[in-house]
């Protein structure tokens, strides 16, 4: 370039030179380096199930078509008006073609870039915690479901992890409604369209030191790292390579062991240390004490030889509470002769001894003494009952783990309901992770991947290679560990693995972090294809139930949080650090479907209901909700952690009730005002604690969706 401007300086006529240089400079402007592609748009989603209203923007079905997604190629259409079925519509791309058609071959689509007003319909909770905030979970297109989140979240997001198509060429993901596969000459560029548009809000909504995981494979990997330098070129980037399937997976050329994970720290966010460096083959189940954390050892002795006649005195009852879930004492031991004669209560409690895999009297590690002396400390406990050794499994921490408790290097943060420690390690014996990582608790089909997936749902099959829950665990831990009020955003959730592994690092360290997990409800190919067969379409309930919202991600949330199956019974197996699956998390989580509002009803007050959810998280979605407009004008709820003032001309009484909260040491932490007046809304808010946040509604909200996202230039 620099040849170009000394060639155009030589030019002797000034008028010419001047011109040529003016438009040599528009063509350099113009021009891109590094990552170029074709941005396809405009992106749009169908919705099937909503109702043809004047306004819409609608395509039209396939003459005779029952599938409410088989679509004809005459494009975008403008419904003007709808009368007795049929509705008139107009061409967007020529709107002298006027036509009438019956509003059943109709259906409702959304472009990206048109402003939307967003609502969210609750569908269900599980509530164990009244100081905790709660997780949300949105059943909703992802694009839509992050400006919704812009009202409430803009500029607050701590964390976001995200596990995105890779687009292999296997139909795994669709652009425009249709499967992007290797025949799509444009797969990569559509693919990076797609994914620029989502990292464009994806960025609005982090905080200014926030940090963002993408995790990728080779398909993608390239292309996307010079999308996040571009996107986000004062950020600290890192690239992570995950042992996923150590076997390797068949195809051409190498077998590929591995996936992918790019870091994106932001402003201050840095890298924070973790147990151990990531780079050891340690077993999912492998906790060893000390450095590395603890693991609660099996208070049965193993081993061939250890039967009751090696070692009599330590083949004695341990006595449990009427539940069967705490050591409450011990028994002499046993020295009759018929071990099946042995008694089963012992005191009026309930006895557990040390009964062998073969049914057989084994030995336990140490005296009853000991085990008391243990267990008052919360080093031994009550973990299971095995009803197919008639018995309960105790376990205990051994001397190594006791002593870096007792020395300070493994904190103890309290005691859990069947009396063991909870410990945290702390920073000073942790390390910085490499960016190579090998363990099998990565390993996508592994405990941590598909096993516990089919724990947490009851049934095997159809999720082959989920995340591991650890590995996500472990990509949290770096990004957020110094923030135990993180709040995470995942907006590809899949089975819901990010929501479980936030709660598993809170139970870790004693945390408060909660997330916001989006996914669609998309049918995979497979089931499609045999729910077609059985005469089911998209908008049936059949067609529902079958998508990966409600047949994975809202199932797997529930019981990984309750810690029992649909019904009621105990999800099977432990974690890594030996505590159990069945005791779920002291957490709380909230399910919503995003809806589509009409924002002249918003505005006068008739959908209250569908803004609510949002109201509530932009208030830090802990405690009670407000789904209601109150006869009294305004409402502040003594569970809630926000007021609204419904009605100004009552606005005294709200103030007092809000002011009476802060007096009694129970703030609430933001207001909502309903009101056309800035004026009065400024005279509420000053009447009020200066540290509350305040919004004006209908005006705030419906201003931020009628400045919709664009799409990128």
């Amino acid at each position: 370039m620099a040849h170009i401007d000394n060639l155009i300086a030589s030019i002797t006529d000034q008028a010419l030179r001047t011109a040529l240089q003016a438009e040599y400079r528009k063509i350099a402007r113009s021009r891109r380096f590094g990552l170029v592609f074709d941005r396809h748009k405009p992106e749009s989603v169908l919705v099937p199930n909503f109702a043809i209203r004047r306004g819409d923007k609608v395509r039209v079905l396939q003459q005779g078509a029952q599938d409410r997604t088989e679509i004809d190629d005459s494009g975008v259409w403008h419904v003007v008006k709808v009368t007795n079925g049929q509705a008139t519509i107009k061409s967007k791309v020529d709107p002298s073609q006027v036509t009438t058609i019956s509003r059943e071959r109709l259906v409702v689509t959304r472009e990206f870039g048109d402003p939307i007003y967003p609502g969210l319909r609750p569908i269900g909770e599980i509530a164990k915690s009244e100081t905790r905030p709660h997780h949300a979970v949105i059943n909703a297109e992802n694009y839509h479901a992050l400006e919704a989140l812009l009202y409430p979240y803009e500029g607050k997001v701590d964390c976001i992890y995200i596990d995105p198509p890779y687009n292999t060429g296997a139909t795994d993901w669709k652009y425009n409604n249709d499967y992007v596969d290797n025949n799509d000459t444009y797969r990569h560029s559509k693919w990076l369209s797609f994914m620029e548009r989502r990292l464009g809000i994806a960025k609005r909504l982090l905080s200014r030191d926030g940090v963002l995981i993408v995790t990728i494979d080779e398909n993608e990997v390239h292309h996307l790292g010079m999308l996040l330098e571009e996107m986000f070129p004062a950020a600290i980037r890192q690239m992570v390579t995950i042992c996923i399937n150590p076997s390797g997976a068949s195809g051409e050329g190498l077998s590929r062991v591995e996936e992918y994970a790019f870091f994106c720290f932001l402003g201050s966010a840095s890298s924070q240390p973790i147990d151990w460096n990531l780079m050891e083959d340690r077993p999912a189940g492998d906790a060893k004490a000390g450095k590395k954390g603890i693991r609660w050892e099996w208070l049965l002795r193993g081993g061939g030889t250890w039967y009751r006649a090696s070692r009599p005195n330590l083949c004695y009852p341990v006595l449990l509470d009427e539940r069967g879930e705490r050591i409450v004492g011990v028994g002499a031991p046993w020295e009759g002769d018929d071990e099946n004669d042995r008694p089963r209560i012992v005191n009026g409690h309930p006895a557990a001894w040390p009964v062998r895999s073969d049914g057989r009297l084994g030995i336990w590690r140490v005296d009853g003494a000991k085990l008391m002396e243990l267990a008052g400390k919360g080093y031994a406990w009550v973990s299971d009952h095995d009803p197919q050794r008639g018995t309960w499994t105790l376990r205990y921490l051994m001397k190594g783990a006791i002593t870096a408790i007792e020395s300070g290097e493994i904190e103890v943060t309290g005691r859990s309901e069947r009396g063991q420690v909870e410990v945290f390690v702390s920073g000073k014996n942790k390390a910085t992770a490499k960016t190579m990582w090998k363990s099998a608790r990565h390993i996508a089909g592994g405990a941590g991947g598909t096993q516990l997936v089919s724990a947490l749902l009851g049934q095997r099959g159809g999720f082959t290679f989920p995340k591991s829950v650890y590995s996500v665990l472990d990509c949290l831990e770096i990004a957020v560990g110094d923030k135990p009020n993180a709040l995470i955003l995942d907006y590809f959730a899949g089975t819901g693995t990010t929501l479980h592994a936030t709660c598993l690092l809170n139970k870790k360290d004693g945390g408060q972090r909660s997330t916001l997990l989006v996914t669609n409800n998309e049918v995979n190919g497979e089931t499609a294809t045999s729910l077609r067969a059985a005469g089911h379409h998209p908008g049936d309930e059949q067609w529902k139930e079958s998508g990966v919202f409600y047949s994975a991600t809202m199932p797997r949330c529930k019981a990984a949080i309750a810690g029992s199956l649909p019904d009621g019974s105990p999800v099977a197996g432990e974690y890594s650090d030996g505590s159990l699956i069945r005791d779920g998390f002291q957490e709380n989580v909230s399910f919503f479907e995003l809806t589509f509002e009409d924002p002249a009803l918003i505005s006068l007050g008739r959908r209250f209901e569908a803004i609510a959810p949002l109201l509530w998280f932009k208030a830090g979605a802990r405690g009670e909700q407000i789904n209601e407009v109150a006869s009294c004008g305004w409402s502040v709820p003594e569970n809630a952690s926000y007021g609204v003032l419904f009605d100004s001309q009552v606005w005294s009484d709200f103030v007092t009730a809000v002011n009476k909260r802060h007096d009694e040491g129970r703030p609430i932490s933001h207001v909502f005002v309903v009101t056309d007046s800035i004026a009065e809304y400024q005279q509420v808010v000053a009447k009020v604690d200066p540290s509350l946040g305040s919004t004006r509604l209908y005006a705030d909200y419906l201003r931020t969706f009628q400045i919709n996202t664009p799409d990128p230039d």
